[in-house]
């Protein structure tokens, strides 16, 4: 991703249209019927909303809740320019995927492409150029370094979260703040009920964003039985679910489990959740039962 101290932007003229390998992230989405006019095609003006949604995503995929991070980082994003380029149209019930990358970081301005495909396919192309500034006077003011880092190291193919084990002495304060976050105030579990002395003898593990946020976390237990791990308090910041972090902390979690000679790993799966852990190779046992006032399962996996 090439960046230098001139004001971001990228020639009108392309060489050649995007391709798909041109991208690492993209956003899938399906075509509604309130999108498309008497042709059933989309009506252009959705297409700006396609790119804009997929920009959001795109801050889920570098592990930052968009509102939180940019008061970290004491500004915010505006955009400057938007230009888009159709190539063909998107259909009705069609499936399309939005590609979107950051192209160059100028001073206080971002570029980002984005490309609208169906298949291989390019139907849209589009440019989006966005200035960074202080949101109570939206003067510009320079890219934070955290987030010029971030950007290259994400495009680069890098990892944008760091991945931990540790005591409740160490990772407490952050896994703790998280699943107060979940468990208490957002699913109104009883405080009195979501701690207890297990966190003092528990593995925590937890996934830190690069501004050191805990947004995903989870502990392991030893069973009722040798061989036996029990995997509770999988927590993941709201704004970032489905982005495979909860995923990573289990796994995690496992790893921990099984370089210690578990065998098996059972767990407490809230029936909402139920999906997210058979794809993870979790298998029910017994019956649901009701704990804290939420419906749960038991689901076991050997290691």
């Amino acid at each position: 991703m090439p960046e230098d101290n001139k004001p971001a932007t990228r020639s009108d003229a392309r060489a050649e249209l995007l391709r798909r390998s041109d991208f690492r992230f993209f956003h899938r989405l399906r075509v509604r019927w309130a999108e498309v006019d008497m042709q059933k095609i989309v009506f252009n003006a959705h297409y700006l909303m396609y790119f804009d949604t997929a920009i959001a995503d795109y801050w889920r995929a570098l592990a930052l809740p968009y509102e939180e991070s940019m008061h970290a980082l004491q500004g915010d994003l505006y955009v400057r320019k938007a230009t888009v380029e159709f190539h063909a149209s998107a259909r009705i019930d069609e499936l399309i995927e939005v590609g979107m990358r950051c192209t160059r970081v100028g001073n206080s301005s971002m570029v980002f492409d984005g490309g609208l495909f169906r298949g291989d396919q390019l139907l849209v192309s589009c440019e989006l150029v966005y200035v960074f500034a202080d949101p109570s006077t939206q003067t510009s003011r320079p890219v934070p370094p955290l987030l010029r880092g971030l950007l290259a190291a994400y495009e680069r193919g890098e990892p944008v979260c760091a991945l931990r084990t540790g005591t409740w002495s160490e990772l407490g304060e952050g896994a703790g703040a998280l699943r107060r976050e979940v468990f208490i105030e957002e699913q109104a579990i009883p405080a009195e009920l979501e701690w207890d002395a297990d966190d003092a003898t528990a593995v925590h593990g937890v996934a830190l964003n690069a501004l050191g946020r805990v947004i995903a976390t989870g502990r392991l237990l030893e069973g009722d039985s040798p061989g036996l791990a029990r995997i509770g308090r999988m927590a993941v910041h709201r704004n970032l679910r489905g982005g495979r972090w909860g995923a990573a902390v289990l796994r995690l979690l496992e790893d921990s489990a099984r370089a210690r000679g578990d065998r098996e790993v059972r767990l407490h799966a809230q029936r909402s959740a139920q999906a997210f852990y058979e794809r993870l190779g979790y298998a029910v046992r017994g019956e649901p039962f009701e704990e804290a006032g939420i419906m749960h399962i038991e689901m076991a996996r050997t290691l």
